[in-house]
This record gives C-alpha cells, sequence and structure tokens, in this order.
C-alpha cells in the first residue's frame, strides 16, 4: 500500500488493510511523510519501528 506522494509502507498491505485505530476502531493510513500510521478520526500518528506498528497511544503523536 502506498500514500499520496507513491511512498510504500514498510507493513505488509495484508496486514496495514486490517489494522484500526485502538482508540475509536476506525482503519488507519499510511503516511511516508511522517513514516506513521494515521487515524484521521482521532488526530492521532502512530510510529512504526522496524516495520512494526506501535499502537500504543502513548506512543501517538498528535497531528
Amino acid at each position: 500500500m502506498s500514500d499520496a506522494a507513491g511512498e510504500i509502507a514498510p507493513v505488509d498491505p495484508w496486514l496495514l488493510a486490517k489494522l484500526v485505530c485502538p482508540v475509536t476502531r476506525t482503519p488507519l493510513r499510511w503516511d511516508g511523510e511522517r513514516s506513521a500510521l494515521l487515524s484521521d478520526a482521532a488526530g492521532l500518528a502512530y510510529p512504526v519501528r522496524d516495520g512494526v506498528p506501535v499502537l500504543l497511544v502513548r506512543e501517538a503523536v498528535a497531528i
């Protein structure tokens, strides 16, 4: 899966399609600029470290 700039997410596309925000339970989208998974509904960016999404609210950054 790629973002609007065409950058490919380091997360497996199959897994990315199944991941949801732990706060809102809405789908996440990849943002290559931030190298993070974004929850537009919660206004949070979850980091991806070594290809592993870190879906902990305490690790998320407000967008």
